[in-house]
């Protein structure tokens, strides 16, 4: 009886998949990487988005799928692959075709040196086809600029959300050492005045104890490499200049020298500080009382101090424009990732593209930038004005940190390097060489302290003509591996 039931369910079976049925085990057809439903393209897409941003990219995900995307037939499923080195790696092992990595997805987040090797591989599509003169139009030209890597108006990146440098300050701390010192936040407005300040900050802290030489850091930065070109670009430099994906490198010696005293000297002082994985945890520990990074990075500043495990207290927030070089020029760093297509279908490209048009459409973009820090890419969208009349619900804070980040790119010159070969690893180069250098030299420096010595003998060996010219023979020496 038993083997007659199995023949009939196998009968039944065979005829569903005969009529295209998927109830007995068969699989619908997708035109997508990531199979789905018949006649629907899904589209996959990897960021490194996490915390507000990511919630609010998935928020306007479901939204496109619930309306243009159903209209359209297109479903798209997005993922994050953790911080921005994750995605890169997983990225190119999928790219790679390296056992047990993930199948390519149709669009992934980013930045140009990663955008530009996949580029070289082949792997990505030229979305200039794929818009109108006046669609293009509608974007801010430098953010299109970035992905033309031939200067031939390709577009191997579709700009989605840009951000610039910030100063993130604990405002309810710092007011207590301002109304003892004077300080003001004109002070900070130059690197040499930041500097100075936070040379009266580690003292004011000091004389707070009986200990000597114990003061603590003011500052803190995320991203050292936007330190070292933005830097140098303010300087009258460019240290990475690029032709035909090919680099010539361009460090010159007094500007290094300045880069060297206004970040590695305050730091082996203690003046500077880089102690969590980003500066924003060590505004969390009182580690430091402002740091200046991404605009995006305002939606991780935390709202309190943990002093200990049972105690802490709240702070408030306060934004200021990121500090320049005294006397230098206006140049301000230009960052966030965009999204890429990669090869696929035709149907794919176009779902991928008809959903990366969708979420920069004004009211979509200006949505992601009010959840997120990040600044509108369009020209239409990339005015406070539009923002604040978009009845989005935008809150004190979130006004600030947009508010700034516009200023920002009205009044600078935007700025991020051009792709070449090798640009990713020689980015890194200048992200760990001075930073790494400086944190290894300030914790023997309190070893020293630690041991008795005084602190202006403990830094001594490492504020030398001699130490500075070491560390700028090695850096060129690493850079010019990359050189074209």
């Amino acid at each position: 009886m038993k083997k007659h039931i199995r023949a009939f369910v196998s009968l039944l079976c065979a005829a569903a998949l005969a009529l295209g049925c998927a109830s007995c085990g068969g699989a619908a057809q997708s035109t997508g990487k990531s199979g789905g439903t018949a006649g629907v393209t899904h589209i996959t897409v990897w960021t490194y988005y996490n915390g507000d941003q990511l919630e609010s990219f998935n928020k306007l995900v479901d939204q496109f799928n619930e309306t243009t995307g159903r209209e359209k037939g297109i479903r798209v499923e997005s993922a994050s692959q953790g911080s921005v080195s994750d995605l890169e790696t997983n990225v190119m092992d999928a790219a790679q075709g390296k056992v047990g990595a993930a199948a390519m997805p149709n669009i992934f987040s980013a930045y140009a040196d990663t955008a530009y090797a996949l580029d070289q591989m082949g792997m990505l599509v030229d979305l200039s086809q794929y818009l109108t003169e006046d669609e293009r139009a509608r974007y801010v030209q430098g953010y299109l600029d970035e992905g033309d890597f031939d200067g031939d108006g390709s577009m191997k990146i579709f700009p989605v959300a840009k951000s610039t440098e910030l100063m993130f300050l604990n405002e309810t701390d710092w007011e207590k050492f301002a109304q003892d010192t004077g300080a003001a936040y004109d002070d900070l407005s130059t690197v040499e005045g930041l500097v100075a300040t936070a040379g009266v900050y580690y003292d004011w802290t000091d004389a707070q104890t009986p200990e000597p030489d114990d003061g603590k850091a003011l500052f803190g930065r995320d991203a050292m490499a936007n330190y070292m070109l933005v830097g140098a670009r303010q300087l009258g430099d460019t240290l990475f200049e690029v032709q035909d994906g090919k680099m010539t490198l361009n460090f010159d010696k007094d500007v290094a020298r300045k880069l060297w005293d206004n970040y590695y000297v305050p730091f082996v002082k203690g003046w500077f500080a880089a102690i969590g994985r980003f500066r924003s945890d060590d505004i969390k520990v009182g580690n430091v009382l402002a740091y200046v990074g991404s605009s995006s990075s305002a939606t991780f500043f935390p709202a309190q101090v943990m002093v200990n495990d049972t105690e802490s207290y709240d702070i408030d927030m306060t934004v200021l424009p990121s500090p320049k070089f005294a006397g230098g020029e206006d140049v301000a760093v230009q960052q966030g990732a965009g999204m890429v297509v990669t090869a696929g279908t035709e149907e794919e490209i176009n779902a991928s593209v008809e959903f990366l048009k969708w979420f920069t459409q004004p009211e979509h973009n200006i949505s992601f930038s009010v959840d997120s820090g990040y600044l509108p890419v369009t020209t239409a969208a990339n005015d406070m004005e539009a923002i604040k009349t978009s009845g989005l619900e935008l809150s004190p804070k979130m006004e600030r940190i947009l508010s700034n980040a516009v200023q920002s790119v009205k009044n600078n010159t935007l700025y991020t390097p051009s792709a070449f070969v090798g640009g990713s690893k020689a980015r890194k180069v200048l992200e760990y060489s001075l930073s790494d250098l400086a944190s290894a030299d300030r914790a023997t420096v309190q070893e020293r302290v630690a041991a008795g010595q005084p602190a202006a003998d403990a830094e001594a060996e490492f504020l030398t003509d001699e130490y500075f010219d070491a560390w700028y023979g090695g850096i060129c020496t690493a850079l010019e591996e990359y050189a074209g």
